[in-house]
């Protein structure tokens, strides 16, 4: 006999709505942050550089993070879209990650910084219910 904890479930509606929820998010946040990274690495005149900044970075170098991050968000949110094992906990990694980068950027572009800081935190949030992920 089976122990009946151990049986698996297919996911509710519920379950599968939030992940392609938090895939379509993170679609938007990886755009946005190519935007964000192309703008900064054509035009480094775009973004208003704070005086005595702590973490004063040349607008390029972020530009590159940017970039390099949204693309990574990208590549992961289409691995939640075909539910691979690898991209919800990716996808929560990288959140982080781009929320935690967007607060240093907030003195460069303030509106938007925080936009995406509040995307990445509904991925988070989305990814992180009870059955999201995949037991």
């Amino acid at each position: 006999m089976s122990d009946p904890r151990m049986t698996r479930q297919d996911p509710s509606a519920w379950e599968i709505s939030g992940v392609l929820f938090a895939a379509s998010m993170l679609i938007l946040v990886g755009c946005f942050q190519v935007i964000a990274g192309l703008v900064a690495i054509f035009d480094d005149d775009f973004y208003v550089v704070a005086r005595n900044y702590t973490f004063n970075l040349d607008t390029s170098a972020w530009g590159w993070l940017h970039l390099l991050l949204g693309l990574l968000l990208l590549l992961t949110a289409f691995g939640l879209f075909t539910r691979r094992s690898w991209a919800s906990i990716t996808a929560i990694g990288l959140a982080i990650i781009s929320a935690i980068a967007n607060f240093f950027f907030i003195p460069y572009y303030p509106f938007w910084s925080i936009l995406v800081i509040a995307l990445d935190v509904w991925v988070i949030w989305a990814l992180t219910r009870p059955g999201a992920i995949e037991r």
